[in-house]
C-alpha cells in the first residue's frame, strides 16, 4: 500500500508524471469564440463532452452570439439542447447568461472568475474553465474527473469541488494549476475511470492508497 504523502508532495508527483503525459491544457469542448465556450461548458453539467460537442455545431449556427441567444424562443432554445439533459435549466440559464453578456458586458464573457460566477449556470469550475482558456486566468477546473482522482489519490478525504480546489491552491504553484486540471482530467477519463478504473496503465499507481482496492474489478464511483 502507498504511504501516505503531503499535498504538496503529491501534487509535485503528478506534474512530473501526468502533466507530461497530457500535455495540451485545453478543453476538450469545441468552440470558436469565448462566448461558445461559456455555453458549451454550462451544456456540459451532468452530460458528456462528446454529446456537446454534437449539440453546439446546431445551436451555434442558429443562435451565433448572445445578443440573438438572448432572444431566442425559450422553447426552441430547449428543443435544441435537450439531448444534453435538464435542457429546461440549460436553456434558462443560456438565455439569461446570454442577456447579461450582452448588456453588461458587450456580448463577452468576462475576464474574471467572480464576475463569471455571477452569471446564471455559472459556477466555480465552469468560471476556472472559461477563465483560464480565454483570459490565461490561472484555473483549478474541479470536474468530476478531477475530483474523483483527487479522492482516490488521497489529495482529500471525500469528493467536495471546494475542497479539491482549496487544496490544490494551497499545494501548488499558481501557474501550474491549468496544467494540473487538464491533466488530471484527462487521466480521469481515459485512465482511472469512475467503474473501472485501469491501474495496470496508471503512472501513478505506487503512490496512489486506492490501488490495492481499485486493481481487482469493477469499482463503486467515487
Amino acid at each position: 500500500m502507498a504511504l501516505p504523502m503531503s499535498a504538496g508532495k503529491l501534487l509535485e508527483l503528478v506534474w512530473l508524471r501526468l502533466v507530461p503525459r497530457y500535455p495540451d491544457a485545453e478543453p476538450l469542448l469545441a468552440y470558436r469564440n469565448c462566448f461558445e465556450l461559456l455555453c458549451a461548458v454550462i451544456l456540459s453539467a451532468q452530460c458528456t463532452d462528446d454529446m456537446v460537442n454534437k449539440v453546439t455545431p446546431a445551436l451555434f449556427a442558429r443562435w451565433p452570439d448572445a445578443a440573438s441567444m438572448a432572444a431566442a424562443d425559450i422553447g426552441e432554445l430547449e428543443a435544441a439542447v435537450r439531448p444534453t439533459g435538464f435542457y429546461r435549466n440549460k436553456a434558462r440559464h443560456l438565455k439569461a447568461c446570454a442577456a447579461i453578456l450582452e448588456s453588461r458586458h458587450g456580448g463577452v464573457p468576462p475576464a474574471s472568475i467572480e464576475e463569471l460566477v455571477s452569471l446564471p449556470g455559472v459556477g466555480r469550475k465552469t468560471a476556472n474553465l472559461v477563465a483560464s482558456a480565454c483570459s490565461g486566468v490561472p484555473g483549478i477546473i474541479a470536474d468530476t474527473h478531477v475530483i474523483r482522482l483527487c479522492t482516490r489519490l488521497g489529495l482529500v478525504p471525500k469528493p467536495d469541488p471546494d475542497l479539491v480546489e482549496r487544496r490544490i491552491a494551497g499545494s501548488a504553484p499558481e501557474a501550474r494549476w491549468t496544467a494540473l486540471s487538464h491533466a488530471l482530467n484527462r487521466h480521469g477519463k481515459y485512465v482511472c475511470t469512475a467503474r473501472k478504473p485501469d491501474c495496470a496503465a496508471c503512472v501513478m499507481a505506487d503512490a496512489c492508497p486506492s490501488f490495492e482496492s481499485f486493481g481487482k474489478g469493477p469499482v463503486a464511483d467515487t
